[in-house]
């Protein structure tokens, strides 16, 4: 994880988002360790804030989403563990990045990995984690809205792109839904939108309003998956999540927020919020509570979708407020020897 502090994407100099924050640490910790990531002049309220058994590091960061700055890990078959590091241009660059600067995200990844002394593959693809979902069984699954946007590769071809993901991801196929989540400024990250729930079987962000925009961006996300199979020739089975709201942002949040050119944090924004949006760990799936009228029946879907995991909600708005939510902000790490058996 890393520590939020931006004024212009957290309200109130973001003590709401870090008390979440440090909620969110301590349901992984009981069952993963954390390792939260602060830049230096933040390390010593961090530590206060956070449980003692999170493990806190000095690290410089713009903001906080580890998911996209972070390093995507892969593991051989011999048992060695790299992080994929990709370049990171704020969700957009010149065209539509949410703030102007972005060098230390862009470097945190290399930070973290030779920390920790870990391998690393710089790619030579823009990509945020939270663009991609894969199967460990040669799927990958990504929006066309995120990937194509001309503020990540415009010099590349779908084709070529997903040549680089077969690549860097060890993956033989990648499917592509139309678009992402209502609204997300990420240009619809399919984090928010869709997760595995284990190969050849998936969650969906779904919609039965009508007049929402996301009613038809949920069926044609459902139509693809019908029409596809999985790198291993499987039809999907698709599990649709309710979407919780629509929520918006409230007059009393936004006034917390100080003003940027490029995240619009206004009173009555829409907020893009999903149930989808959440970390499987050790025995544990862990997801946003957003909405009374939905997180009981949210819970009992993943219940019965991950029947030998324990399935918690943590209050999540403070973390939706600044853009996305738990899988957003967290990035889980191989355990080599899990892995071999």
């Amino acid at each position: 994880m890393a520590w939020p502090h931006r004024p212009d994407n957290w309200r109130e100099n973001a003590r709401p988002a870090q008390q979440a924050f440090a909620k969110l640490a301590v349901a992984i910790d009981e069952v993963t360790p954390v390792i939260m990531c602060a830049p230096p002049e933040y390390y010593e309220h961090a530590r206060g804030v956070l449980a003692d058994s999170v493990d806190v590091i000095a690290i410089a960061s713009d903001d906080s989403w580890i998911r996209d700055i972070g390093p995507s890990y892969v593991v051989n078959s011999n048992g060695e563990l790299r992080g994929v590091d990709w370049p990171f241009n704020a969700w957009g660059g010149v065209v539509n990045g949410l703030y102007d600067s972005w060098d230390q995200d862009d470097a945190l990844a290399d930070a973290l990995l030779t920390l920790r002394g870990e391998g690393r593959y710089r790619a030579p693809l823009v990509l945020e984690g939270g663009s991609i979902h894969v199967d460990g069984e040669g799927t990958a699954i990504t929006t066309a809205e995120c990937l194509l946007h001309p503020g990540r590769n415009p010099e590349l071809s779908q084709d070529e792109i997903r040549d680089f993901l077969v690549e860097y991801l060890n993956v033989e196929k990648v499917v592509w839904l139309p678009n992402g989540l209502y609204n997300d400024e990420t240009n619809g990250h399919i984090d928010n939108i869709l997760h595995f729930v284990r190969p050849g079987v998936v969650v969906l962000t779904w919609c039965d309003d009508e007049s929402d925009p996301m009613y038809d961006i949920s069926r044609s996300a459902l139509d693809v998956l019908e029409a596809e199979t999985d790198a291993q020739g499987r039809s999907f089975a698709v599990h649709k999540l309710p979407m919780p709201g629509p929520l918006f942002m409230t007059a009393e949040e936004a006034a917390g927020v100080r003003g940027s050119n490029g995240m619009d944090r206004s009173a009555g924004r829409r907020l893009a919020a999903s149930y989808t949006n959440f970390l499987i760990t050790n025995g544990r799936v862990i997801f946003p509570l957003l909405d009374p009228h939905h997180d009981d029946e949210v819970a009992a879907i993943l219940s019965e979708l991950f029947d030998d995991y324990d399935v918690i909600g943590v209050a999540a708005r403070e973390i939706l407020l600044g853009g996305g939510n738990i899988h957003c902000v967290t990035q889980q790490v191989p355990a080599t020897s899990y892995l071999l058996g």
